[in-house]
Order: structure tokens, then sequence, then C-alpha cells
């Protein structure tokens, strides 16, 4: 990836930093928090905070985000509560920074009226869907919230009777968490799940996620689903968009670049990168003096590049020529409206189903999961039919012979590509497995589920087939790799064991010539070399052919043929003489 260069010095109190050229400029607040910022020029320090080692209660720069918690009582209650559960830590952090904690050593390089404004602006933030699924009506009903203040109104107004009401929710921001958690009486962990896409840990991360006890967690009236979603992009330039409007959500997300697997069917200044994704579910059962409402957590959305092959299908059959029903188009541009259009199109039955089962107002995002997850199979499945090929027919492949100079052999490039996938698939296979975990748990024998969530285990199981095929077949394409690059090295090997022989044949045939010479130039008399140069003639080429049939073995195994193929001649002739 070539990234633009900026000077360190030129990095300001302002939001704006440009280049020692001038050519391009740098917003602080768009950046993702990430060790790839050393790229730019830009100083980055994983734990300039501290590690989760440190032994002091307050961070070093906590005195500076610290924000007066009396006003908001849920915030109070998380800071309260961290001293007995210190995971929670984090979530109070990235409340008061209204962002990832780890994103304030380049906010607070800022102006302070700056920063003051980009942090109320992320604590404001407001996008909200308020959706009443009503037994016996024909579809749902969506009111839309763009502000803190419509939200508490909304919280404090119940739904219409009978109705289950489903929050919808797109990021989050700290006044968002502050009167969902308070007014609805979530737990703590349910946001604190949500807002970091780490898949892995290192030994000193603060904000690390330790999985709990079965029997802890069993119980809890929430859920979080990762995903990936892959994403196409035109131009780099495109690609470094769309990173810097991930650098504007106030939940962590980032993008894995595929940069490995070009082939000659892709255009060389495209990307294609999978968004590393989450939704979460938190569930309150209607009781006699509470009506079942639910919060639905969903990621902002990219919308620089495109949804990779345009994205997936509609959830519903194609009309046939005879169908006059009219019907409407997803939107598609942000997965916040796509999921609305779908949650719209939900069936009488489906709606009927939410009052048992509350959970089935999921139902049309896990779709789009499922749909997501099958799209990433299709282009994994692409990509490693491309690396059988280079294993198959490597000239197809040799698009820049510079770049595969650099390498030892094709075969290289080939393991080191699929390396990438040997990496990931487990990751997602697991993804997958605790998807299902927790959408389709183990029943009590003779119990079954009929509604539309009952439905969808058939598709997350054949997503989970496609994954595991996919990584059996990544392990027996690394052994045949490495089989043939094997087969490769020792056919090289034989060719330079030629090449060997070859200079020793050369040596064979000279060195006596040159010992020759020496000895008969150890006479001072050169006028009388020319009486006697026949000499040389005559005993440096005997001298040359003896040591050359010493050397050569092969002559030994000729003559031995050639006398066999004589003997065998002779005797057929005496047999033939003996019968005629």
């Amino acid at each position: 990836m070539a990234w633009p260069t900026y000077d360190r010095g030129s990095m300001n109190s302002e939001s704006k930093n440009s280049s020692s050229d001038g050519q391009d400029e740098l917003d602080l607040n768009e950046l993702i928090p990430d060790r790839k910022l050393e790229h730019l020029g830009v100083e980055y320090e994983d734990y300039f905070n501290g590690d989760i080692y440190d032994d002091d209660p307050v961070c070093r720069y906590e005195q500076d985000w610290e924000i007066d918690p009396n006003q908001r009582p849920y915030l109070k209650h998380i800071k309260s509560s961290s001293r007995a559960w210190p995971h929670l830590r984090y979530l109070a952090q990235w409340m008061e920074v209204t962002t990832s904690p780890t994103k304030w050593q380049l906010l607070h390089r800022l102006s302070q009226q700056k920063l003051s404004e980009i942090r109320e602006e992320r604590a404001r933030r407001t996008e909200i869907a308020a959706i009443d699924f009503v037994s016996g009506q024909p579809e749902p009903r969506i009111q839309h919230i763009t502000s803190p203040e419509a939200l508490a109104a909304c919280l404090d107004k119940p739904a219409a009777p009978g109705a289950t009401r489903l929050y919808v929710v797109e990021d989050l921001s700290r006044d968002v968490v502050e009167h969902l958690g308070y007014k609805l009486d979530i737990d703590p962990l349910f946001f604190r799940e949500f807002i970091n896409d780490y898949l892995w840990y290192n030994t000193r991360d603060p904000w690390v996620e330790l999985p709990d006890l079965d029997i802890v967690s069993r119980s809890r009236p929430y859920f979080r689903l990762m995903y990936m979603q892959p994403r196409y992009f035109k131009t780099r330039k495109s690609f470094q968009n769309a990173q810097r409007q991930a650098g504007m959500f106030n939940v962590l997300r980032r993008l894995d670049a595929d940069d490995e697997h070009k082939s000659p069917f892709d255009d060389r200044s495209a990307t294609v990168a999978l968004v590393r994704s989450k939704a979460s579910l938190w569930i309150r059962p209607a009781s006699n003096s509470q009506q079942a409402v639910g919060v639905l957590l969903i990621d902002p959305s990219i919308t620089e590049g495109y949804p990779l092959w345009r994205g997936y299908r509609p959830f519903r059959n194609s009309p046939v020529p005879s169908d006059k029903t009219s019907y409407e188009v997803p939107p598609r541009p942000t997965l916040f409206r796509d999921l609305l259009f779908w949650i719209q199109q939900t069936s009488q039955q489906d709606i009927d189903s939410v009052e048992d089962n509350p959970g089935a107002m999921a139902f049309r995002i896990l779709e789009i999961i499922c749909a997501e997850w099958l799209t990433l199979s299709r282009y994994i499945t692409a990509r490693l039919g491309q690396i059988e090929w280079e294993i198959e027919r490597p000239e197809w492949f040799r698009i820049d012979k510079q770049e595969l100079q650099r390498e030892s052999i094709n075969f290289n490039m080939s393991l080191k590509k699929l390396h990438t996938w040997r990496r990931r698939l487990p990751i997602y296979r697991a993804m997958i497995a605790d998807t299902r975990a927790k959408l389709f748990p183990e029943h009590a024998p003779g119990s079954s589920r009929q509604d539309c969530i009952a439905k969808l285990e058939r598709d997350f199981a054949i997503v989970a087939g496609h994954y595991d095929d996919l990584l059996s077949r990544t392990e027996r394409i690394a052994a045949v790799a490495t089989a043939v690059t094997a087969i490769e090295e020792s056919r090289r090997a034989i060719e330079q064991n030629k090449t060997l022989g070859r200079l020793t044949y050369l040596a064979v045939i000279f060195a006596p010539l040159s010992f020759v010479s020496s000895f008969f130039s150890m006479s001072a008399d050169l006028a009388g070399l020319s009486q006697t140069i026949w000499v040389y003639f005559c005993v440096a080429v005997p001298i040359s052919l003896l040591v050359y049939l010493i050397v050569d073995k092969n002559w030994t195994n000729n003559l031995q043929s050639a006398y066999n193929r004589t003997k065998e001649a002779k005797r057929r002739t005496k047999l033939f003489d003996w019968k005629r």
C-alpha cells in the first residue's frame, strides 16, 4: 500500500496537518487508532495510557478526559462497578472519551475548542429506529430518532398495547448508552462487548475481553455476533477514504485489506477489504408490568466503494411472469436503511411470532449476517481456486517477472497467499460456531421451535459446512504445494549438480595440462624448447586422457555394455548356425 508520508514535526495542535510538500492533509479525527499510523508519519503508542498491569487506579490521561458522572447515573454505575469488574473500566473510558480511548493520544493534540466540538458531536450522535411489532398488524411501525432528547422521550413513552418494541441503533454514543442503559436497566457488558473489533489480544492489552463460564453467560438476556463484510474498492484512494470513514465511527471497526491475492483477472489498482463487523441483541421479555423490548446494535456503514459483487441477493424469490404483485427495491446505501427495509417486509406470520419469541425481531439482521458469510465463502473459494491454478499452470500468472525473480520459485508465492487463509479461516469458523451456539442452543428432547429463527438453523449449518470444507481444502492445497515445492527444489538441485559436473570435466582436462606445462617450464633454456615442444604434447595428451578416464566412470560402463552386446550377438549367431 502506498501511504502518503507526513512530517512528524508538523503534528501541531490543529485538526488538519499537512505534509512537508503541502500535497495532502491529515485529519486526526478521521484516523483509526492503530499501529499502522506510523506509515503516515504519525507517532502512535498502543500503551500510551498504560497497560493492564499498571497498579495505579487512575490512568495517565484519565484526568484529561474525565467528566462529572453525577449528571449521568449509568456512567456512575459503570465506574463504581469497575472496581469488582475491571473489564467495565474500558467502557467508562470509552464513554468519557466518546470513542476508543486509544484515540485520545491523537485527539488531545487538537486545539481545545476543536477537541470540545468533536467530543460533543460524538457524544450526541444518534441514529435510532424504534420499531413496534404488533400482532395482527400488516407491518411494523417505525419511528426515527435522531437526538438524545428524542430518545429519552421515546423511552419514557410506552409502546402501543400488545406491541413489542425494538430499538435499532446504528453506532453507539455516550448519550445513547446513558439513556438506553439507565432507562432499560441493561447490563453494561452488553455495550462493552460491542465497542471493539479485536480478534485476538496481546498480553499487555487493557481492552482484553476474556470469555465467561457458560454457567455464568447462559442466562444473559443478550448476545453478540461477529461477522465479516467483504467490500470492493476500485482504487487505493477509495480504500483510504473508506479507512477515514471508519475512523469517524465511535466504535472501533477496521478493514483488513486482502492485498496478497492478486491475479490476472483483478484490476491492479483495486482492493478487496474485509470489514470486521458486529451485531448485538438485548431482550427484556414481557411481564405483568412491562412490555417486551429489545435493543439491536448494528455497525455504522462504510459508503465508500461497493459491496463485493454488489452485495447479497434479495431475501425472496424473483417473480414469475404471472405474478403481478408490486415490489420495492432494497435501498442498499447503508446497513441501517437496508435492515429497516427488510424489517418492513416482515410477513404477518413472523410479526405474530414476535409475541411468543421476542428474539424473532432479529430475524432480518440474521439473514443479512448469513448472506454476508455466504458471499465471503464464495470469495475465498475464488482465491483458493486461483492459488490452485498458480500451482498447476504457473505460466498463466507470471504478470510481473521482476516480482517473480525476487522469489526463489513461484510456489513460494502460492504458499504465502495460502497462509493468509490458513490463519483466517479458523477464526471465521469459530465466529460461525459461536453464532450457531447462541442462536440455536440445545433443547430438551421432544421440544422444538417453529419460529422464523429456527428456520435459519439450516442456513447457518450450510455456512458452517462451507467453511469446514474451505479449511480442509486449504490444508490439502498446502500439502500439495509443499510437495510440489520439494520436487521443484530437487529438480533444481539435480541441475546444479550437472553444472558442477561440467566444471569438474574442465578441471580434469586443464589440470594435467597446467601441471605438465609447469614441469617443463622449470628449464631456463627457452631456445631449447623449440626442439622438444613435441614432447609436451606426447606427454600431456596421454596424461589428460588417462586422468579423464580415471575420473569419468561412465566409460567403463560403456565398455562393459558394448562387450555384453557383442557377446550376445555372437551367441545368437552361433545359435542360428546350429539350428540351420
